[in-house]
Formats: C-alpha cells, sequence, structure tokens
C-alpha cells in the first residue's frame, strides 16, 4: 500500500548574541520525534539537571493533524526549547542545544530508545 507517512516539523527561528551560538540568527525545521531524541540526548549528557517534560504525544485522533492540536504541540515546544535553552548550563557548555536549534542537517545520536 505504499502511502506516504504523514507528519508536522516545526521551525525554529533563533536570534541571539550568546557566545555560545555559531549563528547570531538561524532557522531550521524539526519534527516531534526530533525533539524526543534531542531531550534523550540532554538527559545523557546532563544527568544533575532536570530536563523539562515534551508536550504530549498526540495518540490515535482522527484529528491528529487539525490545527488546534498542531499549535498546542507548537506552544508546548516552544516553552520546552525556551526553558532549555535559557539555562545557564546548557547555553554555555553544551553543543548539543546549539547543533539542535541552529544545524539544518541535525540527526540523533546516542539516544538508545
Amino acid at each position: 500500500m505504499g502511502g506516504r507517512e504523514q507528519y508536522t516539523d516545526y521551525k525554529i527561528v533563533c536570534r541571539t548574541n550568546i557566545p555560545a551560538f555559531k549563528k547570531r540568527e538561524s532557522a531550521v525545521r524539526r519534527r516531534y520525534s526530533d525533539f524526543v531524541a534531542f531531550r534523550k540526548m540532554l538527559e545523557q549528557e546532563l544527568n544533575r539537571v532536570v530536563i523539562p517534560p515534551l508536550p504530549g504525544k498526540i495518540l490515535l485522533s482522527l484529528n491528529k493533524f487539525n490545527d488546534l492540536n498542531i499549535e498546542s504541540r507548537r506552544q508546548g515546544l516552544e516553552k520546552f526549547l525556551t526553558i532549555v535553552s535559557g539555562h545557564p548550563l546548557l547555553q554555555t557548555g553544551l553543543p548539543t542545544l546549539v547543533d539542535f536549534i541552529q544545524n539544518e542537517r541535525w540527526e540523533p545520536r546516542n539516544t538508545y530508545y
């Protein structure tokens, strides 16, 4: 049945003057599964920092891709990134954060699902 998998990706726009970031302005696109992998990477790399939860996954919903669900998740992901990127340890000493927010070719690594 060769159907395509549907998914939503989210645009991450970053404007910063923090020296650890390579670019002052950037924009990348990430799927929810990318956020899940990124969070697992942070947990593995920083065991003394509490990583906030992601918004819940939308399961078995006929309206999974409706505007309200997508906007609600987008707001949750934005809140997650705001908290994570505002943490001093993550901002300055962790290339994983910079890579996720600014690297167009980002790929998860060492994320033992």
